[in-house]
């Protein structure tokens, strides 16, 4: 039976963006003067994103990093 192939489902594309997205709830934060941070990767566990946090202390021992759960990413409130 041959496939349509030009057909394209936006909104499944959709929903497979935003399951992947919520998967990656853990962060590590590198903070910065004056109450800044930047996010410098994401995990889906604690404990991935403590292993990598480990390595980055290693690799640059005088930056300040801490592991956060991110989960108000995309709903800020103001």
């Amino acid at each position: 039976m041959p496939q349509n192939r030009d057909y394209s489902d936006s909104s499944s594309e959709t929903q497979a963006i935003a399951y992947k997205e919520r998967l990656n709830d853990w962060a590590i934060a590198r903070l910065l003067p004056n109450m800044q941070r930047v996010i410098v990767a994401r995990f889906r566990s604690r404990s991935d994103a403590e292993g990598h946090m480990q390595l980055l202390r290693q690799l640059i021992p005088d930056a300040c990093f801490v592991v956060v759960f991110d989960c108000q990413r995309d709903e800020a409130v103001i």
